[in-house]
């Protein structure tokens, strides 16, 4: 069942235990409806980094992961780690939705690839300090947590001397633009420094979807007071000849501004 059209949307204050709530019920109620929506594009057994079309198999952003044991935050149907298993990696997956998982382990019934598969919160990793060589999530996990760096701290707890940790979100200067594909998502209309939590709300108040906004530099300082390093950001451009609108990415907004930003951390 779909939470619909909610009742009103705005930004408001939300605390973890709302937003843990609220963006639970919304994935496990969506989850059908997304995979129905952008199932093919992203694929069974793919990493895909971004609605600009960025690929790990062209990217290399999480390195030679031959043997490594890897860590996917916030996983989804888990393509990400089926394609991963291919390259030789060992992973484990996790996300914080139960509908997601659901379909998470149909693929791998339906490729044969048996990833393990976890729910949990990605402000407790349930997994023992450097557990593993890497950890990476496109687009999952980070901006639906009120406290991400409580969640850096987690990743860097569970990587390794050495580790990678690579996370994909919305670029952060799309905070000032309208959610919106076309010409209205081209002008800037709020404060890029309001970090006010973007939530959709029921009748009766109860967020039902809940987005957190972090800056650049509130991202740069979340990895370094974890002990990690930035080692590069990746804005992808807009490729041409790439005609897929997904939300508020299209290729208008793309062939303009940034849409998302890929940081690669390492742990020393």
């Amino acid at each position: 069942m779909s939470y619909g059209e909610p009742a009103g949307v705005g930004r408001q204050p939300s605390d973890s235990p709302a937003s843990v709530r609220a963006n639970r019920g919304w994935w496990d109620a969506d989850a059908d409806e997304y995979q129905a929506e952008h199932g093919s594009y992203l694929g069974t057994a793919d990493l895909v980094w971004c609605p600009e079309n960025l690929r790990e198999q062209d990217a290399h952003l999480l390195g030679d992961v031959q043997g490594q044991r890897v860590l996917e935050v916030g996983c989804g149907a888990a393509m990400c780690s089926r394609w991963l298993v291919g390259q030789g990696a060992e992973p484990v997956a996790f996300d914080l939705s139960a509908g997601m998982l659901r379909h998470a382990r149909a693929g791998n019934a339906a490729t044969g690839v048996g990833v393990p598969l976890v729910q949990a919160d990605a402000e407790h990793i349930p997994f023992r300090d450097t557990s593993f060589n890497v950890a990476f999530t496109a687009f999952g996990a980070i901006q639906f947590v009120a406290d991400s760096a409580r969640l850096m701290r987690e990743v860097a707890r569970v990587l390794r001397p050495g580790g990678r940790w690579v996370f994909a979100t919305t670029h952060p200067t799309r905070w000032a633009f309208p959610d919106d594909p076309g010409p209205a998502g081209l002008t800037a209309t709020m404060p890029y420094w309001d970090r006010t939590p973007y939530v959709e709300h029921a009748a009766d108040g109860t967020p039902t979807y809940v987005e957190h906004h972090r800056t650049f530099g509130d991202r740069v300082r979340e990895i370094t007071a974890a002990g990690m390093q930035l080692v590069d950001v990746v804005e992808p451009e807009w490729p041409a000849g790439h005609t897929q609108v997904w939300g508020q990415w299209s290729p208008l907004r793309g062939a303009i501004l940034p849409g998302t930003a890929i940081y690669v951390c390492e742990r020393p």
